[in-house]
């Protein structure tokens, strides 16, 4: 008697079809990932921006107490308890821009934040791509 011997194994079909079906999941997958991590720098922008908004309200808010009520005339490291001005996500920078008017829609800049120190607005500028005019 001759032993056939059974080989295990996919087929060539078998192999196409997997193929095929992680080109598809990949095909919507990559997609959503890259609009999760402009969200993410955008989610990012605004967090830094809120750390930059607390420090000078609580300079202005240390001024008040005082009797002077103003704001700082420059947002420095000095504001921050680590010394540190937070990273813009948008264009990594950490520097901020003293202005005279709020820049608008997708202002970009080789600084990351905007200040005005009549009024204590502060802002992000942009990469180009997100309107921060509204934040």
């Amino acid at each position: 008697m001759v032993r056939l011997k059974r080989k295990s194994g996919f087929t060539l079909i078998e192999l196409v079809m997997v193929i095929v079906i992680l080109g598809i999941l990949s095909a919507i997958a990559i997609p959503k990932f890259a609009d999760l991590t402009t969200q993410a720098k955008i989610s990012a922008t605004k967090g830094g921006l809120g750390a930059i908004r607390s420090a000078v309200a609580i300079d202005y808010a240390k001024s008040a107490t005082s009797g002077t009520a103003e704001f700082p005339s420059a947002v420095t490291t000095a504001l921050f308890a680590d010394s540190l001005i937070p990273k813009n996500p948008l264009n990594n920078s950490t520097s901020v821009a003293a202005v005279r008017v709020a820049p608008s829609g997708t202002a970009t800049s080789t600084n990351g934040w905007w200040y005005i120190s009549a009024s204590g607005r502060t802002g992000a500028y942009s990469d180009g791509a997100q309107n921060t005019s509204g934040w």
